[in-house]
């Protein structure tokens, strides 16, 4: 109650200025340089919007996972978590890597990783805010709008994407008052080359998950291959390792009490500058029942492949997703109330709005943006529940691959510019890596259940928003004939699909291709409601966040965008934290999985991995004044889910660690940020180090590290 009141006595300022959070962008640094510099940075704070230089250019992203190159033979290292599914997609019964772990011995032993995965490495983030803004008028329709700003940004991404083998988007910030397009190589080739075993790189497991003290070894390592001239090109035996121009260099010494960290990376969604009604439906209405539908989920899958080694291998992945984010959920949830999340946001959108009615002609520019916005969120907030609830059938893994390849046919009969994003020409090598990995992700009983289950879900949504069509073709067909008869479970089947026409479809008697024609209509009539609000919330959105820019620039305080998958960079200090009694210590060590170490469940690290703890020979990886190994410290840098596999780097740049989890009561921080809260765990460098030095025979890799 103490804090909820001291806080709310704070002044009503945009969030960006509290302590020293922000994801801020590369293009920013010059306005937080000062502030880097009085946390301990020794660096040029303009060197951090240098494309051209490590570490900016060292930094890529995993398209869902954050990475960096430790080498310049292609090497990058990220989370144990970002890589578990290329380890998973290399497992099978007899075969084990999920619980053996895999260590290359050679470049020729690197295995080729999941079909979908890619390495983007970072060019260009530049503005093209005029570009997309072409063409809008004031007066136009929500869909009018909605469609002008996807031909504007197609037409930008086809013109950098004349570039060979180059991945570019362009992105909204401030909710469109500023559009940037994100320039990226994209590396075809992807292998796993180390990840330890389960039992390190998921020690403490979902009951360790979101906590501290944690001893989590949350580190991977992939490796980028190009053909022999240099160009991105898909798995060849031929290919070699790509060299890229700059790398991290590992430091010398690690991470100590106090010392400044910074970390870059690619950080998924945040909703710091959303409304306070959106907060409020967030937490009071969606947000449960998104955790509550999460958790039937996981709890089903385990029940469907308990005792079945495959299934649960095949599976894995999902799983540990799922129970991820569910347990994320339930840290919102209380944390909502804990900050008292609503107060917060009404208070600061009071201020911010008076801001707006205090001056004619800030009311003159902004004033009509705020009715619009709150107009058309309440509008969409009974669309995004129901949306919840119908788009549970898509975990259904055949009936989705259905329904993506049906629209293939359908959009490919149109010009490639016209066609909607996801079914152009340039997402086609993602859509067929998406369709072949289900081969090792399917089991027909366990889709059957999570179809089942999934049903229940969609009869819940409201009756404008279930397909009619589809409900009667399900009925008719009876999930016993639908995985009984169809052909898709063959992933040459599933995948030939792609180069069918509409009219092969609606003739096909495949089940699942039947349900898929059934649904097609109906999906096409949501889409385009969809559409319309989002033209609405767009064209009221980027005026009502353009305003809250100005007041940030007014007041002397640099507001940061909301992150949406874009380069971000985010800084501050090693340290521990008090909590309601307890003293968090910066650092968690051997000593600690030592005496964690059951042999079960969740805290079960192989014999040799605990056998060398033990001998207690650290070697130049002992931390200086704790004079053991560290394994997990602590920051209060600023992160979210997307920051995965981050590289943490000290005040001169050099990496330490990598960023991997937060703490429960911290993770509110994705809507609303409590500064004593902002907590961020990294797997510390020197276990790394260790680990692949005297447990896991991975010298190879120090050596091109150039750590020996």
């Amino acid at each position: 109650m103490f804090r909820t009141l001291a806080m709310l006595t704070l002044p009503l300022i945009p969030a960006a200025a509290i302590a020293d959070e922000g994801m801020w962008l590369p293009s920013q640094t010059g306005q937080i340089g000062a502030k880097m510099k009085e946390r301990g940075l020794q660096m040029d704070p303009a060197k951090l919007g240098d494309f051209k230089a490590a570490p900016l250019n060292a930094i890529v992203s995993l398209g869902g996972c954050s990475a960096a190159f430790l080498s310049n033979q292609g090497l990058v290292a990220t989370n144990h978590h970002c890589v578990y599914g290329s380890v998973q997609y290399n497992s099978k019964a007899g075969q084990d890597y999920l619980t053996d772990g895999f260590t290359a011995k050679t470049l020729a032993d690197e295995l080729p990783a999941d079909p979908g995965a890619r390495i983007y490495a970072i060019e260009d983030l530049r503005d093209v805010t005029k570009a997309m803004n072409a063409g809008l008028t004031a007066s136009m329709s929500g869909r009018a709008r909605y469609d002008r700003l996807d031909a504007n940004r197609k037409g930008l991404i086809a013109a950098c994407e004349k570039q060979p083998s180059r991945r570019c988007d362009v992105r909204p910030y401030y909710g469109g008052a500023l559009y940037l397009l994100q320039q990226q190589l994209e590396i075809k080739d992807v292998r796993l080359v180390y990840a330890p075993p389960s039992g390190v790189g998921n020690f403490g497991g979902e009951t360790d998950n979101w906590m501290w003290p944690r001893h989590t070894g949350d580190w991977g390592f992939y490796r980028a291959y190009v053909a022999p001239d240099g160009s991105s090109a898909t798995y060849s035996k031929d290919n070699v390792p790509y060299r890229n121009p700059a790398k991290l260099t590992v430091a010398r010494e690690g991470v100590k009490d106090g010392d400044f960290v910074m970390v870059a990376g690619f950080p998924g969604v945040t909703n710091r500058l959303a409304t306070a009604a959106e907060a409020k439906f967030n937490y009071a209405t969606f947000a449960p029942t998104d955790q509550k539908m999460r958790s039937d989920y996981a709890d089903l899958i385990l029940r469907e492949t308990a005792g079945d080694r495959e299934a649960d291998i095949r599976y894995a992945s999902i799983v540990r997703g799922v129970e991820n984010y569910k347990k994320k959920i339930l840290g919102e949830i209380a944390g909502a109330d804990a900050i008292d999340l609503n107060a917060r946001k009404a208070s600061a959108e009071a201020a911010y709005r008076g801001w707006i009615a205090g001056d004619a002609a800030r009311t003159k520019l902004y004033g009509a943006s705020v009715a619009a916005l709150d107009a058309v969120v309440a509008e969409d907030q009974a669309a995004r529940l129901d949306a919840l609830r119908t788009a549970a059938v898509g975990r259904a893994q055949l009936l989705s691959a259905a329904r993506n390849a049906y629209r293939w046919a359908k959009e490919h009969t149109k010009p490639d510019a016209a066609r909607e994003n996801g079914y152009q020409d340039r997402d086609r090598a993602g859509t067929v890596a998406r369709l072949t990995g289900i081969e090792r992700r399917y089991v027909a009983r366990v889709d059957r259940a999570i179809l089942a289950q999934a049903l229940g879900e969609y009869a819940k949504a409201g009756a404008g928003a279930r397909n009619a069509a589809f409900e009667a073709a399900i009925k008719e067909i009876g999930l016993d004939r639908l995985y009984a008869d169809t052909k898709l479970g063959d992933t040459a089947t599933r995948v030939g699909w792609l180069d069918k026409t509409p009219a092969e479809f609606e003739a096909s008697t495949d089940p699942f291709i039947r349900l898929a024609v059934a649904m097609y209509a109906g999906d096409i009539a949501a889409e385009a409601k969809a559409k319309d609000r989002s033209g609405r919330m767009q064209a009221a959105r980027s005026v009502y966040l353009g305003g809250m820019r100005a007041w940030g620039d007014a007041t002397g305080k640099p507001l940061y965008p909301d992150a949406n998958g874009s380069l971000r960079f985010t800084y501050g200090n090693v340290g521990g934290r008090t909590k309601d009694g307890q003293t968090w210590t910066p650092f968690t060590t051997a000593e600690g999985i030592i005496a964690k170490q059951t042999g079960k469940g969740d805290f079960n690290a192989p014999a040799p991995f605990i056998a060398a703890l033990k001998r207690k020979d650290w070697g130049p990886y002992a931390h200086p004044t704790l004079k053991t190994l560290p394994i997990n410290y602590l920051s209060n840098v600023d992160i979210t889910n997307g920051n995965s596999g981050s590289s943490t780097l000290n005040a001169k740049g050099e990496f330490v660690g990598l960023a991997f989890d937060g703490t429960l009561d911290g993770v509110i921080a994705d809507w609303a940020v409590d500064p004593a809260l902002l907590t961020t765990i990294h797997a510390d460098s020197r276990f790394m180090l260790w680990t692949m030095d005297k447990v896991d025979g991975a010298g190879r890799l120090l050596t091109e590290m150039g750590v020996r």
